[in-house]
């Protein structure tokens, strides 16, 4: 029998680098697996690699059951399938900060890692990837100091160098909890 997985949710503010990481990690630890995020966003819209659907497409997924885990954010709906939960290994998502009590009830043993950048960091990544205008970076940084939730613990990766270094925080938050 193969042991449960070990899943990750990857949180953080809008222009943390939370993609960025995972695929790095990933780079260096072929051996991690990411979930394919459901978005109701077109498909071409880049940046992550996800399924873009249609609301309605959405809506029948998520009565269906086909998702372990929903959250509307900034005008979209995202979904978890549950069946890229399933197998061995370590797993990540890129989640929400929002569902974390949720999503730790939902999934016992979740661990999260919270990455995060400075402010200004945070705004000259999102004015690069030129999805979002001006008060849509505004918005989004005002929801960057968004706190965690109580009673959950979290690891912090401070994203706010180099890649190399980013990744390496990174990969050092997936390491085994101490006992």
């Amino acid at each position: 029998m193969n042991p449960a997985p070990q899943i990750f949710a990857v949180v953080g503010p809008s222009g943390a680098g939370k993609d960025t990481l995972i695929r790095g990690a990933i780079v260096r630890r072929p051996e991690l697996r990411l979930v394919r995020r459901v978005i109701t966003r077109p498909s071409e819209a880049g940046g992550e690699d996800y399924e873009g659907v249609s609301d309605a497409e959405f809506a029948d997924r998520l009565a269906r059951g086909d998702f372990v885990l929903d959250w509307a954010a900034h005008g979209l709906r995202y979904g978890i399938p549950r069946h890229e939960l399933s197998g061995s290994g370590v797993i990540l998502f890129n989640g929400s900060r929002a569902v974390l009590p949720l999503a730790a009830s939902l999934l016992p043993g979740l661990r999260i890692i919270h990455v995060t950048a400075p402010d200004r960091i945070l705004a000259a990544r999102l004015s690069s990837r030129g999805r979002e205008s001006a008060a849509d970076i505004r918005a989004r940084l005002s929801r960057a100091a968004f706190s965690m939730p109580d009673g959950i613990p979290f690891e912090t990766v401070i994203n706010d160098g180099s890649l190399e270094l980013g990744v390496t925080r990174f990969l050092a938050a997936l390491q085994p909890v101490s006992a």
